[in-house]
């Protein structure tokens, strides 16, 4: 398992960006499962929808992304690569997502080389399926 202080070390992303709360298992570059408490408070809910607060599938996506880019970095430790989302395919939203769900995003990796990785994933709450796809990734140098 891997804490909310660690995920800070393996990604650059910040508050309101980051989706991932804790990775409950990864088996380095080929599987693993993240979970996202939504609550409330995401920014998002503001706007989307007054009343009837719905997470955004762009939000979905991103969050799986990211738990995708969790699993790559591990098998690249001490590598100072960014995991950039290079491309979305057959990505489909089931059910509605709200606040106080939790989403646990399992991706597993089906594809890649070099600096490039494709994983197809599943977003589940309650063991429902609420959205799945595959995702293509791009490792970049870090900036400093």
């Amino acid at each position: 398992m891997i804490d909310i202080k660690e995920i800070f070390k393996i990604l650059p992303h910040r508050y309101p960006f980051l989706m991932v709360d804790k990775m409950l298992e990864i088996e380095d570059g080929v599987r693993a499962r993240g979970l996202k408490n939504v609550t409330i408070n995401e920014p998002f809910f503001q706007g989307h929808y007054p009343g009837n607060p719905i997470m955004p599938g762009a939000m979905m996506m991103e969050a799986m992304a990211q738990v995708g880019g969790i699993m790559i970095m591990a098998s690249r430790k001490g590598e100072k690569l960014v995991p950039f989302l290079a491309g979305i395919e057959k990505f489909r939203f089931k059910k509605p997502v709200s606040p106080g769900d939790t989403i646990i995003f399992e991706v597993e990796m089906i594809g890649g080389r070099g600096n490039m990785g494709k994983v197809k994933g599943i977003a589940k709450v309650d063991g429902k399926v609420v959205a799945q796809g595959e995702m293509s990734f791009a490792l970049f140098p870090e900036k400093e």
